[in-house]
């Protein structure tokens, strides 16, 4: 089963039995050692001289925890690159948000036994002023994120949350990937269920859409008129697909993907479409050819559409670029490059060039816009996006903005970047919140992200925009490699194929190179 889809296998946890003990030689310092407490997978490791025993499983698709890396006094996971506590299992970094079930550890006579559940103490609440009333808008990845961490942060006071989206929040990279192809159930898709926000005491406006924002008064006036004031505000309102400007047929819809509904629509149109039947992807971008992956998987003949010579080019470079257009040639896809659609008609995707592509579906994945409009009403500083300083502030006090929407400093780089990655977003909300509740903390994480085709995962850790240099170590055919993107010396980012601990190392040195940077006065920057 693969790991988008969120569930482990049903194995038995491997490893040692852990009641009965191993020798404590096993466990060396910052070493991780997986094994099993009756039914239950255990992770031990030593820091300090002390063992400590967490569960083995990140919470978020159920990666071996055992295969990552020990940062601090945490445990990184290699598939998604969430974080955890070893000394109690917290989640500490998405996109886990569950925490993971934490034993007692017993060791003596060179011997480290886990004998059982241990009881964690409460989250330690952060103490000082903070606002009475916090209003996000949005229920995606940012939004939601920003919540939970206010909530587990201690943070009691009135908590509105405001998004026209009914299905939000839902594990938005599972739409083009496993849900899409069929192989994860509907049930697996939401990100937190509908009782979660009552259980939080947070008064959630779904189906309502924030029309207008008064920066000043952090007052947000609703789509049904109501109003509602806070004393700190969060825009999380994400980004929109971009809408193709051509010619299209009733009986033809051109379908977009971002929601749930989206991806219900899809499978819908491809399910009356049956197996075999034809369709046409506009658009070679990391969501039009996971989508063309997903539609191959349900047996569709999939043609792909897109004005570049060779696709992901501007951000996987030449090398990366040719090898997944192999990679989709040898499951079936034709691709049709350095082409763009002229209009869309019955049964039928027609070219620039005059060719006639025949389809019974067209899903177009061309890139999003973030939803400035907000804030634009509300007189932000804008530039492709909602400016915000390090802390995530945007121009007006106790306004903040984060996820697909904010641009900001990128600590590695030094550029002001906004980017559309799921697990940044949830970071940003993660940070925004905290500083909402006046941590003052800059937010430095390293973007990640990662990419399905068929079988094959692509993780990008950092961001080139541009670069001088591509470094490839390892062979793409054996689909074991990393690809260095270099400028002026410095990797700037790194997309890893097979190499799951080398992503996790290379991002944690990209997190400490600005600290390094610092300490030498700035040079290499």
């Amino acid at each position: 089963m693969s790991e988008n889809a969120g569930h482990a296998d049903g194995a038995g946890p491997p490893g040692p039995d852990l009641a009965a003990g191993v020798a404590s030689e096993r466990i060396p310092e910052g070493g991780l050692l997986a094994g099993h407490l009756g039914d239950a997978a255990v992770l031990v490791s030593r820091l300090g001289g002390r063992c400590h025993a967490i569960g083995a499983a990140c919470s978020h698709y159920g990666g071996p925890l055992a295969e990552g890396i020990v940062a601090g006094d945490t445990v990184r996971c290699p598939w998604h690159h969430a974080s955890f506590s070893l000394k109690t299992g917290r989640a500490d970094r998405p996109p886990a948000l569950n925490d993971l079930p934490c034993f007692d550890v017993e060791e003596r006579d060179g011997r480290v036994r886990v004998t059982g559940p241990a009881t964690v103490s409460a989250m330690p609440v952060r103490r000082g002023p903070s606002p009475e009333v916090v209003v996000i808008i949005g229920t995606g990845a940012a939004g939601t994120v920003a919540a939970e961490t206010l909530r587990r942060s201690g943070f009691d006071g009135r908590l509105v949350m405001v998004d026209a989206d009914p299905d939000a929040p839902v594990d938005r990279p599972n739409l083009s990937k496993d849900f899409l192809a069929g192989n994860a159930p509907e049930e697996w898709i939401p990100l937190r269920p509908a009782e979660w926000f009552a259980e939080r005491d947070i008064d959630h406006r779904a189906r309502r859409r924030a029309v207008v924002l008064d920066a000043r008064a952090k007052r947000v006036q609703l789509d049904d008129g109501e109003t509602i004031d806070g004393d700190a505000l969060l825009l999380a309102t994400g980004a929109s697909p971009v809408r193709l400007p051509i010619p299209a047929a009733d009986a033809l819809p051109v379908r977009y993907l971002r929601s749930l509904a989206d991806s219900r629509a899809i499978i819908a149109a491809a399910e009356r479409a049956g197996s075999g039947a034809p369709a046409v992807v506009i658009g070679a971008s990391f969501i039009g050819l996971e989508v063309a992956a997903s539609l191959r998987a349900r047996g569709l003949r999939v043609h792909v559409v897109a004005p570049e010579s060779r696709p992901l080019e501007r951000v996987m470079g030449p090398e990366l670029g040719d090898f997944i257009r192999r990679l989709h040639e040898e499951h079936g896809v034709t691709f049709h490059l350095e082409q763009k659609p002229r209009e869309v008609q019955d049964d039928a995707v027609v070219l620039e060039s005059g060719a006639r592509l025949p389809a019974a579906l067209v899903v177009a994945g061309v890139g999003v816009r973030p939803n400035v409009q907000l804030a634009e009403s509300a007189d932000l500083a804008l530039d492709r996006g909602i400016v915000v300083d390090e802390r995530l502030a945007t121009s007006a006090p106790g306004v903040y903005a984060a996820g697909d929407v904010a641009r900001w400093p990128d600590a590695h780089t030094g550029d002001r970047i906004r980017v559309e990655h799921w697990v940044v977003a949830e970071r940003m909300g993660q940070a925004a919140a905290r500083n909402i509740l006046g941590a003052g903390e800059a937010f430095t994480a390293v973007p990640f992200f990662w990419s399905a085709h068929y079988d094959v995962m692509i993780r990008y850790v950092g961001h080139a925009e541009r670069w001088d240099a591509i470094e490839l170590d390892g062979s793409l055919d054996a689909r074991d490699c990393a690809v260095r993107f270099r400028a002026n010396g410095r990797t700037l980012a790194m997309a890893a194929i097979g190499r799951d601990r080398e992503a996790l190392e290379a991002e944690l040195a990209m997190e400490r190179e600005p600290l390094a940077a610092a300490s030498r006065g700035g040079q290499g920057r």
